[in-house]
This record gives structure tokens, sequence and C-alpha cells, in this order.
């Protein structure tokens, strides 16, 4: 493959035969002011025992793939239709048997998918090599009313697809990738299907163009608009076929009377109109090129093809098998059952160089540079001649530009001999455009050898963009030409040979053939020293390809735990999806490897998990000790960690308002110390729940009780708990500026207090201030605490 970069080379005297031959180049008359010419690409490779006849056909654009589907009308299921898929050298890329429903019609997207549309509207997505990609719908009243006709067509906003119904209705999608179907309005008197339509790509906005007859009407989002062409042929009476230029921008419409009319696709101006002197309808029609200062109409009957111009005169070729036309942006490709051929209209630096007895500077200079390898004196002449015109640099430039519209590589290499040779005599011209050139062309001549068979023009190529046609050398599985044209060229390895890699090894880890470990070994080889490749894309097309362990082997590989994770993961590989996350040190990373397992596991292998991880295990307990207290509790309860237990209750009672939760919080905390062999903790704890009764007794906090204790009388130093009590209520009512005594003050406080010291004295003192009708509940209370404090 890599040697198509040093193609071979065919004898200089066959293009000059070729292009001095005016039956080729088919100038008609003074009148008809472009010249045209039918080049060969290629003989295709194919067998084809009745050429393209009974053959569905579609050809995509820039020399893309072409398919056909044979017997596309059979319905038995042991007489299948067979579709196939040729390089546009007629070279295999698939075959297969047709199992689905009647096709309607094949067609290309811009990435070279194959769309199939069914009669039932169901549209069917293939990519180049025959795989299956997936399929949609055009929608339930296609379905029902059938497909009568379709177009696919390219927009702005990608592949799209027209559908006349049976209920001669149009169904439209702009963006097969993003169906939005619309339904546009009835056109009005049609009772059949209409004579022809197209679709019209205008302010961002897809329309189609129907004629009903000699009317002509278009159809929007929401109205059917009737136009009229300007200056149409008063002899027509019927619009029998339309066709739209590459870019939308021109229509030409051939009527039942023969005339062609060609003007903007608005139907505001009309840039000509011809009369080709015959009735019949033809078989396709194509307009020719959208980059040419007028564009031309391409009309194919059988066996004849012609093109129109601005003028009233028309160029013909015959033709001798059954034909598809494939409009391009600088010319028509004709495909046959045995031919290629590309038609075009003659550049102008060709035509100034090589017609005969040219004086242009491009021809002088390819004929002192032909001089100049003879040793002849005449070399020095004709320099001298352009030279003394000051164009010289005219000369270089012309022959520059017609070596790139040059198919012959031979012819490519005598011009670009002779600029250089131009180049030499003038001191300050700019190398780039001949550098550039010189790139391009030996890519060129690569990608349209017949073992590729991608017969670009240099006019595509820079529409197209080498980033494009790297990607369908990448479709067509072409690995190492892709590669060394992104090396040739210089393209950012990114975007070049990192990319081109990428796919390889996507397409490598998909091949059944070979063991896991040979495959793991070849990619990482291949793979060493490029770089910006993400091993995990690659795991993940081996994954979704059923081969689990060889995804978890190029994981291996992958420097990044964040892309190693993710995948780990959707694997069902927790355990070890969670030791990389640990590996990596980053503590978000571990968390959401965490989370996922604690909505994938039940509880207790959760928790087991994470005992055999600490790390995770003590990340998860600073998220609860956030988030979720109560899973924390039961970790430590799992752990019998009876201190952090403690800690926990002693935490949670800062957070309730309630004193008495806060209090059971805090003998719970106390139990929990005692249980961790922790005394200090437990006492301080319960010295804490003494400090909350106190403060409930007095219902002051702390540092204000004190304030109030100092503005008490000195000489008041209380000794007994009778007194105790009586203190408690002189804090408490102070801010009322009068002191009780203890039947007016709080009884429960200070059975609370009594209770707690379990002292039988103290016990009685309050039981004698209570009364027996108001506080009997509490006298029970005490009676039981007394009698308690007299057994111990």
């Amino acid at each position: 493959m890599l040697s198509l970069l040093n193609i071979s080379l065919k004898p200089l005297d066959v293009y000059f035969k070729v292009h001095l031959d005016l039956k080729l180049w088919n100038v008609r008359s003074e009148k008809f002011t472009k010249s045209y010419l039918k080049i060969e690409l290629y003989e295709m490779g194919w067998n084809l025992k009745d050429g393209l006849r009974e053959c569905l056909v579609a050809a995509a654009p820039y020399g893309g793939p072409i398919s056909l589907l044979k017997g596309h009308n059979r319905r038995s299921p042991s007489d299948r239709p067979q579709l196939e898929i040729y390089s546009s050298s007629g070279l295999p890329l698939a075959s297969f048997p047709w199992k689905s429903g009647v096709v309607k019609q094949l067609g290309w997207t811009v990435s070279d998918d194959l769309l199939c549309v069914q009669e039932d509207g169901t549209v069917l997505v293939y990519d180049l090599l025959g795989g299956f990609k997936r399929h949609f719908s055009m929608g339930n009243e296609v379905s029902q009313s059938q497909v009568l006709e379709t177009k696919i067509f390219h927009s702005p906003y990608g592949t799209g697809v027209a559908i006349l119904t049976g209920a001669l209705r149009f169904t439209l999608a702009t963006n097969i990738d993003d169906i939005k179907l619309r339904r546009l309005p009835e056109v009005p008197g049609l009772q059949g299907a209409p004579s022809c339509w197209a679709v019209l790509t205008q302010d961002r906005q897809s329309k189609v163009l129907v004629a009903n007859g000699s009317h002509l009407f278009i159809l929007d989002n929401t109205a059917c608009t009737p136009v009229t062409p300007p200056g149409l042929s008063p002899q027509a009476s019927s619009i029998v076929h339309m066709c739209v230029s590459f870019s939308y921008k021109y229509l030409a419409l051939l009527t039942d009377s023969g005339h062609v009319w060609m003007g903007t696709s608005n139907l505001k101006e009309k840039l000509s109109e011809v009369d080709t002197k015959i009735k019949t309808p033809p078989k396709q029609m194509a307009w020719y090129g959208t980059l040419l200062l007028f564009p031309s109409a391409v009309v194919m009957w059988d066996g004849l093809l012609i093109v129109v111009g601005e003028c009233k005169e028309t160029i013909q070729y015959h033709l001798d098998d059954d034909s598809i036309l494939v409009p391009e942006l600088d010319g028509v490709r004709i495909i046959s059952g045995t031919h290629h051929e590309l038609l075009q209209e003659v550049p102008g630096a060709c035509e100034e160089i090589f017609k005969i007895a040219s004086m242009a500077p491009g021809a002088l200079l390819l004929e002192a540079h032909k001089e100049y390898e003879k040793e002849s004196q005449k070399a020095d002449e004709y320099l001298r001649e352009i030279k003394e015109q000051s164009l010289l640099s005219e000369a270089v430039r012309q022959c520059v530009e017609a070596a790139g519209h040059e198919h012959e590589p031979e012819t490519q290499k005598t011009l670009l001999r002779a600029a250089s040779f131009g180049k030499c005599f003038l001191s300050n011209f700019p190398p780039e455009q001949f550098v550039s050139m010189c790139r391009d062309l030996r890519v060129l001549n690569a990608v349209r050898d017949y073992t590729v068979g991608i017969p670009l023009t240099h006019t595509q190529f820079k529409q197209m963009t080498v980033q494009v046609l790297i990607d369908r050398l990448v479709y067509r599985k072409l690995y190492p030409l892709a590669i060394e044209i992104c090396r040739y060229l210089k393209t950012p390895e990114y975007q070049g040979v990192s990319r081109v890699l990428k796919h390889w090894a996507c397409y490598k880890v998909q091949q059944k053939e070979e063991s896991d470990e040979v495959i793991a070994k070849a990619v990482s080889v291949k793979l060493a020293d490029a770089a910006g490749i993400s091993y995990s894309e690659i795991a993940t097309k081996a994954y979704e390809s059923g081969r689990t362990e060889l995804a978890i082997k190029l994981l291996e590989f992958e420097p990044r735990s964040g892309e190693q994770v993710p995948l780990l993961l959707k694997m069902k590989k927790s355990p070890l999806a969670l030791s990389k996350a640990i590996e990596s040190g980053d503590t978000d990373l571990v968390y959401t490897v965490v989370m996922y397992l604690k909505n994938e596991l039940n509880r207790g292998d959760f928790f087991m998990m994470l005992r055999n991880q600490p790390v995770a295990l003590s990340l998860y307990k600073q998220f609860c000790k956030h988030q979720e207290q109560d899973t924390l509790k039961d970790l430590f309860n799992q752990d019998d960690d009876h201190e952090e237990l403690g800690n926990l209750y002693v935490k949670a009672s800062y957070k309730d308002q309630r004193l008495e939760a806060r209090i059971a919080l805090l003998q719970s905390a106390v139990d929990e110390y005692y249980k961790a062999k922790n005394e200090f903790s437990a006492k301080t704890t319960e010295d804490e729940m003494r400090l909350l009764r106190f403060q409930r007794l007095t219902g002051l906090w702390l540092h204000n009780n004190l304030q109030c204790t100092l503005s008490i009388q000195k000489s008041f130093l209380p000794q007994t708990f009778d007194q105790k009590c009586t203190l408690l209520f002189m804090i408490k009512t102070k801010n009322h500026n009068k002191y009780c005594c203890l039947s007016h003050r709080d009884m429960e406080g200070a059975a609370e207090a009594a209770i707690e010291r379990r002292n039988e004295s103290e016990i009685s003192t309050v039981l004698s201030r209570c009364s027996a009708t108001t506080d009997h509940l509490l006298m029970e209370r005490l009676n039981r605490a007394k009698a308690t404090a007299v057994k111990k």
C-alpha cells in the first residue's frame, strides 16, 4: 500500500496525443466559448453481465463508493436481491443478499454511509463495508400510505431524506442524525405523481420544488407558493425533468418541447434557454459544476449525452452502455458497466498552455524547458520573450496551476519541472504554491490509484480538506496509506497519525481470529510512541465486542485512572475499579466509585468491600459524618468502635434543641464510653448531663446562671439541699425582682436534683413540700426513688 506514493508513470506522448486531439476537447464553433474534456478515470474492475441494467445504482460524490442493488424488484424469498458496494474503480468492498423490504432508493451520506429507503418508509443505514449501523422510520403516515418516490439530498445541516407518499404528500427530514420530520403542505390540483420534483436549500431551509404539468410550486414549512420561471419557452406544456446544482444556487428545467431552461434556484433570474431538439423524457439530468463562470447542464438519454451551456449550441457524446451521472463540484462523473469517466471543462491554465500555437506565458515556459533539456539555445530565446513581457511569474503560476488539474503523473512532472526551471530566473517568487502543489499531487496520485479508487480532482481535494480524505481512507481500512499521508503532509499528530492508529486499534480489537494476549501486545507495540491516544476508548470497543478480558488488558496501558475507572465500573469490575481509584490518589474519583458501589451493592456487601480498602472506608466515613449520620452509626456498630459511637452521640446531642433528647443522647454516649473503657470521657459526659439538668431548673445558660448567682447576697451560701433549691428558684426568678417560698418554686426541678443524688433526706424534704392534690404524680416518683435509696 505504501508504494502507492511512488506510483508508476505513463509515457509523456500519450498525454499530448489525448490533449491535442480536438475531438476529445469538443470545441464547438466560435459561439461555444468553453472546451470540454472527457477523461477516462478507470476501466471498471467489476464483472456485471448485464451492465447497470435493472440495477438500483447510487454513487457518492467526491469520488466516493458505488452501490448496486441487483434485481431490486424481486420479492421471492428464494431469489433475493443482491446489494453490492464497490470502489470508484469497480473493486468490491462488500456484498450481501438483501433480506429486508422493497427498496425504493439508495443514496450516500456526507460521511460515506449507505442509506436504503424502503417502501414502508424505513431507512436502513450501512457503512461502506456493508456493516449495519442503525435504522429509522419516516413516520406512521409514510408507513401507511407507502413511499412513491424519494430523494436523498445534502444540506448545511447534514444528509436529508425527502419522500413523496402514496397520498401525494411530501415528508422531509433535513438531518438523519437528528430526525425531525416535517409534513409539507398539499400541492393544489395534484391528482397523481408530479411530473418531476427536487429539493432546494435556500436561506438555511430545505424546500421542495414540484412540477405539476406546466405549473411550478415551492413547498416550505407553512405554505405552497406558485412560481413562474422568467422567460420560459411558451411552447412548453409540461416540465418533465429538473435538477439543482451542487451548491443549490442554480436550477435547470427540461420541458416536453425539448427546451432546457437554466437560471437561479430562486427562479428570479434566467441564465439561458437551449433547444435540445429531443422531446422524449431523459433518463437523467445533472448540473455540471458550480465553481465555473457559467455552469452547464448535462442531459442523458439512452446512448446519448448532451452538454447544454450559455449559448444555443450543444455538445453531444455517444454512450455505448447504460450509464449514470454523478454531479461533482467541478464536473460530472459518468459510470457505465465497463468504464468510469469524468466530463469537465478544460481548466483555463491547461487550455492556455496546451492549445495549438499558444503564445501564453505558460506555453512558452514549457517549450523553453523542453529545449533546455535538449541543450538547445532556443530555450534562452523563449525565456527572453517571456521576460521582455514581464510575465515569467505568470508563466510559473500557469504551469503550477495546470499541473494541479492534470491526472497523468508524467504530465504533472513535466509541468512542475518547467515551473521549477522558470523559478530559477526569479529572485522573489514565493515557493509556497509550488511546494504545496507538489505535496497535493503526490497525495492525489496515491488515492487515485486503481487499488484505492478515489478519483479526486485537485479542486475537490481542496474543498474536501485533508482531514476528510484521511477519514475516508480510514473508513476503507486503508490505515498504512492514511498514516503515510499524515506523515508526508506533516499533519499534527493528534489529528493525523494518532487518530488513524486509534481507528486501527478499535478495528483490531473487534477481530475474533486472534487471542486477547496477541491483540493486546500488538496494540501496545503499535501505539507505544503515539501521542494523545486514549486506551480506554479502544478498551470500550473491545468490551462492546464481547471481549471483556481484552478490555481489561488494554486498560492496563491507560495512564489516566480517570479514564480506566468508568469503564471498569461499566464492566462490573468494581473491586478493580476501586483499587485503581485509590492508586490514583484522586479523592473525587474514589468518592465516585464508592457512591456507585453504594447504589449497586446491598448494604452488607458494600461494607465488606470497604473494609478491604481502608482508604476508601476512611473517605466514606468522612462523607457520612456530614451527610449520613445513621450510616456512620451502623459502620461503628459493625466495627464495635464504642469510642467513636460515643463521640457520635455527643456531637448529635449538640444539634438537638430539646433538652430531654440531648440528655438521652449523652446517656447513650456515657454507655458507649464505659464499653470502650474510657472513664474520663464517661465522667466528663456525666458532668455535662448534670449541668444540663441544672440549666433546666433555672431556664438560663451557664454564663447567665453565674451572673445571677454572683448578684445574690454574698453572705447567703447554701449548705443544705433545701437551701440549694431555694437558691435555684431565686436565680430563676431574679428577673422578676422577687423571691418566693419553695411551695411556689419549681418542684419538678428540685425533685430531679434529689433523685439524681439518691439522697433519702433530700427526697424527704421535697416530699414534705409537695401537695397531695396537685403533685400526686411527682410524689409517687419521689416515693419510688426514696425506696430505692433506702435499699441502697
